[in-house]
């Protein structure tokens, strides 16, 4: 009988976790699974748009070894951009989770300062934030203003790092605009966290950075985890990426062929993302 009651709430469980999911899986299957299978059908065709429609002629791998191995222009694209998302991804991470604890503190317009952080996520989308940049306003123009720009090459030579780090810093500003979701993740994170363990650790004598280390750090990880992930297909969807202005240009086949290499190379950025960071929570825990 216990069995039993065991595998009716077990099924329960699956059912409802099913029926929060449903709705996106209906929208998957409606909206995006034709569009997916479709562009892999154009990207081994040749497609010639024609006043009585499309015309499609196979071309088998034929676009895929085009890029992969045919033109430098893929590589020229994505290698300094992904030295770009290597950089950002880290201070994104660190500068949500700085935030989000201040945040979490009880002081006076604490609202109102979560809304300012969250405003940008709002008014800096598409067309808005392509403005705000040719307009000049992304960037902090400090680098100009204190020579930064020298001393970072001279510290940094003729390094392949140079053009990315001061392509970051000169956009510092977007980064700070693009962690408004990170911070609300945490925050709501923090929150998960029992007060009782902080007036415990206290009442041991412990320091405020020993309670970061030790309670607040290791509670977080699967937030940090959450925001490692959206951050990077954030920062891949990056409107001022160069890969997706290549996926632009061109005929329907090769796009489609450049955007699902475009898309495995994300898929195997995130696995190794998870990868490390299961590797390294799971080291800490044996410690």
């Amino acid at each position: 009988m216990m069995g039993k009651f065991k595998l009716k709430a077990r099924t329960s469980r699956h059912l409802e976790a099913l029926a929060f999911v449903a709705p996106w899986i209906l929208g998957f299957l409606l909206f995006m699974a034709f569009p997916l299978v479709f562009s892999l059908y154009m990207s081994l065709h040749k497609v010639t748009v024609l006043p009585t429609g499309l015309k499609y002629d196979f071309q088998g791998l034929k676009y895929y070894k085009e890029i992969l191995f045919g033109s430098s222009a893929f590589y020229d694209n994505l290698i300094p951009f992904f030295q770009e998302i290597v950089i950002m991804v880290p201070v994104i991470i660190v500068f949500s989770l700085f935030i989000a604890i201040m945040l979490n503190q009880n002081f006076p317009g604490r609202i109102l300062f979560r809304v300012v952080f969250f405003l940008p996520i709002i008014f800096t989308s598409g067309y808005v934030l392509t403005e705000f940049v040719n307009q000049g306003e992304g960037t902090l123009g400090f680098l100009e203003r204190f020579s930064i720009g020298e001393y970072l090459l001279d510290f940094l030579g003729d390094s392949s790092w140079t053009k990315p780090v001061m392509d970051v810093l000169n956009r510092f500003v977007l980064v700070l605009w693009y962690s408004g979701v990170q911070i609300l993740i945490f925050l709501a994170g923090r929150q998960t966290i029992s007060k009782s363990s902080y007036e415990s650790a206290r009442i041991d004598g412990a320091s405020p950075w020993e309670v970061f280390w030790k309670i607040t750090l290791p509670a977080m990880s699967p937030f940090i985890l959450l925001n490692l992930i959206y951050t990077v297909v954030d920062m891949f969807t990056f409107p001022y990426n160069p890969i997706i202005e290549l996926i632009n240009t061109g005929n329907y086949g090769y796009n489609s062929a450049l955007a699902w290499i475009y898309f495995v190379v994300i898929a195997c950025f995130l696995s190794l993302i998870m990868l490390l960071f299961l590797r390294m929570n799971r080291s800490r825990r044996y410690r």
